[in-house]
C-alpha cells in the first residue's frame, strides 16, 4: 500500500473523526464518509479524494464513544490504513472488524504530506519523502485474516465461522 499522509495529533476522538450529529441521520457508509474529519478540516474529504492516503496520528487515536461509524467513515473515505502510536481499545476492535488496518508505530517522524509505503507482510513503513524505514507492530493471524477478508462478516461467511485455518 502506498499513498499520501494526512497527519493528526494525539487523542483524536471518534466525534472528531465523524460528528455525532450524523450517527442516526446517515446510514449509507459512502455518504457518511463525505463528513469524515470535517470538524477538524471542512475540506478533508475533498482533499483526500482521487489519491490513495493514510491517516497518521499520535497516541490514543479513536478515543471517546464506541460508535462503529468512525472507522467506517475512514474506510469508506478511501484511507488505506491508520497509523498511530496507539489506539483506543474499542476503536481498535471496530476497525479490524470492518477490515480497516490499524498500524502501531512511532509516528513522530511522519509528517503531513509525506508519501509512504506500508508493507504489512514485511512489517515496515518506508517514507519515500524523507528516505527512512520504520518497523511496525506485527499483526496476529486473526488480524491478518480480518484484513485479508475485508472484515469479520466476510471472514465469517468464507469460513462458516471465525476459524482462520485454511
Amino acid at each position: 500500500m502506498q499513498g499520501t499522509v494526512f497527519k493528526f495529533g494525539d487523542d483524536i476522538n471518534t466525534d472528531l473523526v465523524i460528528s455525532g450529529r450524523y450517527k442516526f441521520s446517515i446510514t449509507d457508509p459512502r455518504e457518511l464518509a463525505r463528513h469524515v474529519f470535517e470538524d477538524a478540516d471542512t475540506d478533508f474529504y475533498k482533499k483526500a479524494q482521487g489519491q490513495p492516503f493514510f491517516v497518521v496520528a499520535g497516541r490514543n487515536f479513536g478515543c471517546g464513544s464506541s460508535r462503529e461509524q468512525a472507522p467506517q467513515a475512514i474506510k469508506y473515505a478511501g484511507a488505506l490504513a491508520v497509523l498511530a502510536k496507539g489506539f483506543a481499545r474499542i476503536f481498535y476492535r471496530n476497525a479490524f472488524n470492518l477490515g480497516l488496518p490499524l498500524v502501531e508505530c512511532d509516528t513522530d517522524v511522519i509528517k503531513h504530506g509525506d508519501f509512504i509505503i506500508l508493507d504489512l507482510k514485511k512489517g515496515s513503513v518506508t517514507n519515500n519523502t524523507k528516505g527512512y524505514v520504520l518497523n511496525i507492530k506485527p499483526f496476529n493471524e486473526f488480524q491478518k485474516a480480518l484484513i485479508e477478508e475485508d472484515g469479520i462478516v466476510n471472514l465469517y461467511k468464507k469460513h462458516r465461522g471465525l476459524r482462520i485455518d485454511k
